[in-house]
């Protein structure tokens, strides 16, 4: 599941990808509108699919993450730190599972 939600720090929007057990596989950089942060779910809907989309890291700490990207090469959405790089090939896995026929939860409406 999408979550679309908007920032009380900064006023911007964001959405983030759940797995069926509710834990956030990929979130996304601040969006200006929430038509923007709905173009970044339907981009990451389109090229969750494809392996060659994914940009697989190391950080500066050991641990390992990952970052969707778009056709242009722009990131889509990263995920969170990894102790392993079999946990983060789960991870990938889970957004390409899971991502393609997501539902989008908008939390911004009242």
């Amino acid at each position: 599941m999408f979550e679309i939600f908007k920032s009380e720090n900064n006023d911007q929007f964001y959405f983030r990808l759940k797995a069926k057990n509710g834990q956030i596989v990929l979130s996304s950089q601040g969006y200006s509108s929430k038509s923007a942060a709905q173009n970044g779910v339907e981009s990451v809907k389109k090229n969750s699919t494809e392996d060659a989309q994914y940009e697989r890291k190391e950080a500066a700490n050991g641990k390992f993450f990952f970052n969707l990207l778009a056709a242009n090469k722009q990131i889509i959405g990263s995920s969170q730190m990894y102790a392993n790089t079999a946990s983060m090939e789960t991870g990938i896995q889970s957004v390409k599972n899971n991502a393609p026929g997501a539902e989008v939860v908008d939390t911004t409406i009242a």
